[in-house]
């Protein structure tokens, strides 16, 4: 199980984009190591007081990946947030909407191993999603292209990001999650991935 999406030999990329790249496969396959071995139950075990499950860390991962690479072809269309009629930030903040939107629906089990969902399918989705990105990546025009951020209350208003700055982002998530990755795998069972 591993996301590859070897760029040292392309000869379309350029250095920045084959050294950007190669930093999120590197941070990718420390996050895919943790789960080397395990059954899809391990993978959707919960070993901490937290909520988090190693098939949830990489579901979560691989979907923020396709949002911010669809993203930078489609702009903030790409990652919008709306709410239902009624609904406003602050009942969706405090837990008391009467309805929520489908997108955090979807963000919610994200961070879960669902009925029928198998690791192998898990890390299948996520190899997709890495092999889109590097194709994304290589024939973009301009690493400094930007598009305005969606409108949601963690984003400042009028925020742009440059495809550079989302990759740096994909980089440092991607990273982070393979740090809390290793800490579950090692309460799960005792392995390190390192």
């Amino acid at each position: 199980m591993n996301a590859t999406t070897d760029t040292s030999t392309s000869p379309t990329l350029d250095a920045e984009r084959a050294d950007l790249l190669d930093q999120l496969e590197a941070a990718r396959s420390a996050l895919l190591t943790t789960v080397r071995g395990l059954s899809d139950e391990q993978a959707g075990e919960r070993p901490t007081a937290g909520a988090l499950c190693l098939g949830g860390l990489i579901k979560h991962v691989a979907s923020m990946e396709d949002a911010w690479t669809r993203f930078v072809t489609e702009g903030p269309s790409a990652m919008r947030y709306d709410l239902p009629n009624g609904v406003t930030w602050e009942d969706f903040a405090a837990g008391s909407a009467r309805e929520y939107p489908q997108w955090a629906i979807d963000h919610q089990n994200d961070f879960q191993v669902l009925p029928g969902e198998t690791l192998t399918g898990i890390v299948a989705r996520y190899e997709q999603v890495a092999a889109r990105t590097a194709e994304i990546i290589a024939t973009v025009p301009d690493l400094s292209a930007t598009h305005p951020l969606p409108e949601a209350p963690w984003n400042e208003p009028g925020a742009v990001r440059s495809v550079r700055r989302v990759l740096t982002h994909l980089i440092a998530e991607t990273a982070q999650h393979a740090g809390h990755a290793d800490i579950l795998r090692e309460t799960l069972d005792g392995q390190k991935s390192s």
